[in-house]
């Protein structure tokens, strides 16, 4: 049976969930948290770095700061993008001001900034606020 690698948000576990399983929302092993569920995932540092790092599924980061208008116009499309995704790929934020140091390293240099990952290597970049259906198509255009 297939499977991919997903690191939780909340206690950084790695997890093989089964492909077939994707789509029913499945849970962290260790802590219970949904690994999957078309929710965003707030992200830290440590989940940042083991989500692009070790995460099979692809995994779509949003580069924000609380102080920016268009950031946060974009969280609700962002999210309802999530919702679409679901079981074919995760969506993250990471708040820049939080983690200036991610955001240097991965050479984030205006916001919002979309980076999608898989398998631990950068697939591709989108910037400035996009609708929910611009951000569906930028991954599943990169899912091939």
């Amino acid at each position: 049976m297939e499977a991919v690698k997903l690191a939780c948000a909340i206690c950084g576990q790695m997890n093989r969930v089964p492909v077939a399983k994707l789509a029913a929302g499945p849970k962290c092993g260790s802590c219970g948290e949904p690994l999957a569920d078309g929710r965003v995932i707030e992200l830290d540092a440590k989940a940042h770095d083991k989500a692009t790092r070790g995460d099979d599924l692809p995994l779509l980061v949003d580069y924000w700061a609380p102080w920016c208008g268009p950031c946060r116009a974009m969280a609700p499309e962002f999210a309802k993008a999530a919702g679409t995704l679901k079981g074919r790929a995760r969506l993250g934020k990471l708040n820049t001001e939080d983690n200036p140091q991610i955001a240097q390293r991965t050479r984030i240099q205006g916001i919002p900034a979309l980076v999608l990952y898989r398998s631990g290597k950068e697939v591709a970049r989108l910037s400035g606020a996009r609708p929910a259906s611009d951000i569906v198509a930028f991954v599943q255009g990169h899912m091939a």
